[in-house]
């Protein structure tokens, strides 16, 4: 079931609640708000019920429910403690088209009412098609500890402005980007407000162009977006993306946005570079926000050098916006530092295939660097021999990280001797070689052995 989200003007409208207990009480606060002309039907009522009453913002109607009580409403609420009453108020609205809610009661409800958060004009509601009131009101809690608190005023302020802005600039392009640019600045009621003077300024003749941003969506865990990757994707007309970037990321988008999968799975590419860069000209060009989405970070393995050089040669504004990239999460959840005071001083970062390489000299203190090698492969055996000719030993710690930073997360440890024959592991996967991995798991050991033993002393004591 897909439901609707709307926010209805009802001022001054009918309603009838049926029933006046604890149920119809938490009701009545809601309804109130908004304006409505309230008549509640029941045989008894609480006492916030009568005095609410006696000072006219409702009108109780002391009998029990009729059908007759259903007519010129735009909207019904049964809230009684007798599912039949309930079931017969719900009947009888349906047979007259009025929509109508009855308490907790799903198959008998026409719409819900959500957990709402409020700052002045902003109205965040939550839903859950009645399936968990309780889970809605969490959320809301949540939201509502994200908000700042001066949000209402700053709306206020805004929305003054805007009705001034479309008093003063004739419909179009440059209009809307004004408007988009305002909703995220600082605005207030003075005349010297610098964002009051860019609104009534003159327009540009000319809509300001199109950009792209090359950003990082990270390991894949959309809580680990970057803020400004986060607005950027929200407010995005054109979004091409990496084959590895999730759906939870891809979601946040608007829907007007024009979503494209430019990436490649297993080496089949869907696209060549060059059509990827047509791509973010053209839309460019055509005055579009486009992101450039990217796994992990622009700058690390993501053919950033060739994108920035094609849209400078094209003449279009580009910035790119770093990422979490893989190497961090998937260090994050071995639970290692990549460099460690006793164990490694450097860290080294390579793609499978170039890791795989006979043509440059080993490096110095081989042991002292933590090497990071992304898209490794599925074949380790080749690296692990290179890696041991070089005079690493073999029992080098190794850790395999598979989807890191993701709820389908694998990590297998091993060692330099034993990484041909590791099985392989789901895209996209890291390795990471070297004794801070060892370092790290030897501390965990530890601190479990710690806490073992605590445990047993407990109940030895006991």
């Amino acid at each position: 079931m897909s439901l609707l989200p709307i926010f209805l003007k009802l001022d001054n409208r009918p309603c009838l609640l049926v029933g006046a207990g604890a149920v119809a009480l938490d009701k009545i606060g809601s309804l109130l708000k908004t304006g409505l002309r309230l008549r509640v039907v029941a045989p008894e009522a609480r006492p916030e019920i009568r005095q609410l009453a006696v000072e006219g913002k409702l009108e109780w109607i002391q009998r029990p429910f009729a059908l007759a009580d259903l007519g010129g409403n735009f909207l019904v609420i049964a809230a009684t403690d007798s599912p039949e009453v309930n079931t017969a108020v719900y009947r009888g609205a349906v047979e007259r088209g009025i929509p109508c809610n009855s308490v907790d009661d799903i198959p008998n409800c026409d719409f819900f009412f959500g957990s709402v958060v409020s700052r002045g004009a902003l109205q965040i509601a939550i839903s859950t098609a009645g399936e968990s009131p309780a889970v809605a009101q969490r959320l809301r809690r949540e939201i509502d500890e994200q908000l700042p608190q001066d949000l209402g005023p700053w709306l206020e302020d805004l929305g003054q402005l805007r009705r001034e802005v479309l008093g003063t600039h004739p419909r179009g392009d440059a209009r809307k980007a004004l408007l988009h640019q305002l909703a995220q600045r600082q605005v207030c009621g003075s005349a010297s407000c610098p964002s009051r003077q860019m609104a009534l300024a003159p327009l540009a003749d000319n809509p300001p162009a199109g950009k792209v941003y090359l950003v990082g969506a990270g390991p894949g865990d959309p809580d680990l977006l970057t803020v400004k990757a986060l607005r950027l994707i929200q407010s995005a007309d054109v979004i091409l993306h990496d084959d590895l970037v999730p759906n939870a990321i891809l979601q946040l988008a608007p829907p007007s946005a024009e979503v494209v999968n430019v990436g490649k799975r297993c080496g089949v590419k869907n696209i060549t570079q060059q059509e990827i860069n047509a791509l973010m000209v053209d839309h460019a060009r055509a005055d579009r926000s486009v992101v450039r989405l990217k796994s992990g970070d622009p700058l690390i393995f993501g053919r950033a050098a060739e994108e920035m050089a094609a849209l400078t040669e094209a003449g279009v504004p580009f910035a790119v916006v770093p990422g979490i990239t893989a190497a961090f999460a998937a260090a994050a959840a071995v639970g290692c530092s990549l460099t460690s005071r006793n164990t490694a001083s450097s860290v080294t970062f390579s793609s499978g295939h170039h890791a795989q390489s006979h043509n440059h000299a080993p490096l110095p203190q081989l042991e002292d660097t933590t090497r990071v090698v992304y898209m490794p492969g599925r074949d380790l055996a080749l690296l692990a021999l290179e890696w041991l000719q070089e005079g690493l030993p073999p029992e080098f710690p190794c850790a395999l990280v598979s989807r890191a930073a993701q709820p389908d997360q694998q990590i297998r440890h091993t060692t330099l001797a034993e990484l041909g024959k590791a099985a392989p592991t789901l895209a996209p996967s890291l390795l990471i070689a070297g004794w801070a991995v060892q370092e790290s798991a030897s501390a965990c050991r530890a601190a479990i052995d710690s806490a073992a033993a605590a445990l047993a002393d407990s109940a030895a004591c006991d």
